[in-house]
């Protein structure tokens, strides 16, 4: 691991994937001796380094932060495309649980933490529902599963156009059409089938994931943002409802949260110290 910067709080830990690829987990460490040590999953398309801020107001309430790279952005050193290519299956069974690894390494005897941003939190609850680490809980901030019943019924046409976009291009064009980044067109055949199906599943891996989600006994804490379409209320109680044995706390974030701000999908992540606040006072 490389050393902290100057703030004492930040540090890099380069890690290496089972296929070797490569990523930067960002640990953010509290002055003291950490109550919690949380793995934060960015949204689609969504660098880690982004999600600074919210560590640095987690760790100073005393909450150790390492913030995942998703493979194919930021510091990670694939790129989707033709001769380059991953789904659910490598998240969740190569990538993350590596990211997971190295923070319990790194904060042993350290109660541990699952979170995530849209796309994100669902990952993470996936996560939760099949790994063998001890979890305190889970957070989730504007997520929710993409069941098009449960959004604007347009959004549908989403789930079949962007798997058909994806496979004609190589990957999804996420930066020219205004959704995500440039994604791997497995990733998007995974989502886009969980947006039709209302189901979770990934092409290659032979765990049950809707069956492992209700097995999963984690509480949860799902924070909602009150101007998010991306995240409506119906979403994010579809989701929990896949874990019945898991007690969930659901709170909603509105604009005086915000300093004023819309409390759409990605303004909190400028200013997240209420959600912080948020988290810490369900953690005690």
């Amino acid at each position: 691991m490389t050393d902290p910067v100057a703030d004492g709080v930040r540090a890099v830990l380069p890690l290496r994937m089972a296929d070797g690829a490569r990523a930067d987990l960002l640990l953010f460490r509290p002055a003291g001796v950490p109550r919690a040590a949380l793995l934060w999953v960015p949204a689609l398309g969504v660098s880690a380094r982004h999600y600074e801020p919210l560590a640095q107001a987690l760790a100073s309430l005393g909450i150790a932060v390492a913030v995942h790279e998703w493979r194919g952005h930021g510091s990670s050193d694939r790129r989707a495309g033709r001769r380059h290519n991953w789904g659910y299956q490598t998240l969740l069974t190569d990538d993350l649980p590596v990211s997971l690894a190295a923070l319990t390494a790194t904060f042993p005897d350290t109660p541990v933490l699952l979170g995530g941003h849209s796309l994100g939190g669902q990952l993470s609850t996936l996560l939760a529902s099949i790994t063998e680490v001890p979890l305190r809980g889970i957070v989730l901030v504007a997520s929710g599963a993409p069941y098009w019943r449960r959004f604007r019924p347009w959004v549908g046409l989403a789930y079949v156009a962007a798997p058909l976009l994806a496979h004609l291009v190589g990957r999804l064009p996420g930066r020219q059409i205004g959704f995500g980044g440039n994604e791997a067109r497995g990733v998007i055949a995974d989502w886009a089938r969980s947006g039709r199906t209302g189901r979770y599943a990934a092409r290659g891996m032979s765990v049950d994931l809707e069956a492992a989600l209700r097995g999963q006994r984690a509480p949860v804490l799902a924070l909602r943002l009150g101007d998010d379409w991306l995240g409506p209320e119906s979403s994010l109680l579809f989701l929990l409802d896949k874990m019945p044995g898991a007690r969930r706390t659901v709170g909603v974030i509105g604009s005086d949260d915000l300093a004023g701000a819309k409390a759409d999908h990605f303004a909190w992540m400028k200013m997240p110290a209420r959600i912080a606040i948020r988290i810490g006072e369900w953690l005690d």
